[in-house]
C-alpha cells in the first residue's frame, strides 16, 4: 500500500454496535488464524474499529443482545466495494485472562453467551484470553474506505489508508461513566 496506513482492529459490526452504544467497554481477543505470531499482539495502543460480518452469529451473544447482530446484518452488502468506520477506540487496559473463573466474572460485562466466552479462552489454551478495555468515540463524519483483498481472513488487524483522519469524535461515555464502568469490572476481577 502506498503512503502512510493507521491501524484498524477488525471486530464483529454488532460488537462495534455495543461498544457505540456504551452497552460493553471490551472485546476479547485470542488472535487470529493469520496472524503472524499466531496470537495476540496489542500492536496500537488507539486505532479505528473495522467492521467484520462473517463469524458474528445470535446464537454466540445473549439473548437480550440479538438485535446487535439483526442492526448490523440489515446494513452488510457483501459485495460492497467500501466500507464504513463509524469508531474509534484507546486501549485503556489489556487484561489477561487465564482461567475461567475470572472469565465468569466478566459476564455481565459484555454481550458474548458464557459458552462462546469459554470457548474463547479455551482455543489455543497455553495463551491467554485479551480483554481490551476501550474508550471509544464515534466519529462525526464516517470513513468510507476501500474494502481491499490484504482485508481479508482471520487477522487482527489491518492497515487502512491515512485520507483525512476525522479529529471530530464524540466519546461514547463521559469519563464519569467510564471511569466506573472500569472500576466495576477491576473490582470484579479482584474478588
Amino acid at each position: 500500500m502506498i503512503g502512510t496506513t493507521i491501524p484498524a482492529l477488525k471486530e464483529w459490526a454488532s460488537a462495534i454496535k455495543a461498544l457505540e452504544t456504551g452497552r460493553q467497554i471490551m472485546v476479547m481477543r485470542k488472535g487470529g488464524i493469520v496472524e503472524e505470531t499466531r496470537r495476540f499482539e496489542l500492536k496500537s495502543p488507539a486505532f479505528y474499529l473495522y467492521p467484520t460480518y462473517e463469524h458474528q452469529r445470535k446464537e454466540l451473544i445473549k439473548s437480550s443482545d440479538h438485535f446487535y447482530v439483526e442492526e448490523s446484518l440489515a446494513e452488510w452488502v457483501p459485495e460492497a466495494s467500501t466500507i464504513r468506520l463509524t469508531a474509534y477506540a484507546e486501549v485503556t487496559q489489556d487484561l489477561e485472562i487465564r482461567d475461567q473463573e475470572m472469565l465468569d466474572r466478566l459476564l455481565d460485562f459484555h454481550m458474548w453467551t458464557a459458552d462462546f466466552a469459554e470457548d474463547r479462552l479455551k482455543w489455543k489454551r497455553k495463551d491467554p484470553l485479551h480483554v481490551l478495555i476501550l474508550r471509544v468515540y464515534r466519529l462525526k463524519e464516517p470513513m468510507e474506505i476501500p474494502v481491499l483483498s490484504e482485508y481479508n481472513g482471520c487477522r487482527s488487524w489491518i492497515s487502512i489508508p491515512n485520507g483525512p483522519v476525522s479529529r471530530e469524535m464524540t466519546p461514547v461515555l463521559d469519563v464519569a461513566d467510564f471511569d466506573e464502568q472500569v472500576q466495576k469490572i477491576n473490582e470484579t476481577l479482584k474478588m
